[in-house]
């Protein structure tokens, strides 16, 4: 099973996404900066490091509260953290150009028709105070 944790950065009612580019898996499509925690690493700590490394914006774990976990089924089995982020310092930039050719905020209400489905479904949870979501398992 592969953990991954994600950075919700909402501000004026607007949420960062990001479109991946060149990656192999749903480029052209927005997503949240992501990205794995590696074997050994503490999940939040897993997570500020992506961020860092997808935003180049420094947090720490009082910046970041989790929100939703989603257990989802596709090729492979994944456990999604997302992390709603606060109180960040510096404004977020696009800090890996390889793999994401656009960064932009976009109203919560108005997203964007390409964004990642489970993305999508995991943002309407996290807006309908909906904790756990399970996706892609058959009943």
């Amino acid at each position: 099973m592969i953990a991954c944790g994600y950075g919700l950065f909402i501000r004026d009612d607007k949420i960062l996404l990001v479109r991946r580019s060149k990656t192999g898996y749903m480029d052209g499509f927005y997503g949240l900066p992501s990205g794995h925690i590696e074997d050994n690493e503490p999940l939040t700590q897993g997570t500020l490091r992506e961020l860092l490394e997808e935003t180049g914006v420094a947090l720490s774990s009082k910046n970041i509260r989790l929100v939703h976990i989603m257990h989802r089924r596709s090729t492979d089995i994944r456990m999604d953290f997302f992390f709603e982020v606060s109180d960040w310092k510096t404004d977020p930039i696009n800090t890996e150009p390889d793999k994401c050719d656009d960064m932009r905020w976009f109203a919560l209400d108005s997203l964007p028709e390409n964004v990642i489905p489970y993305i999508e479904i995991a943002l309407q949870n996290v807006q309908h105070n909906i904790f756990y979501s399970e996706l892609g398992w058959k009943a």
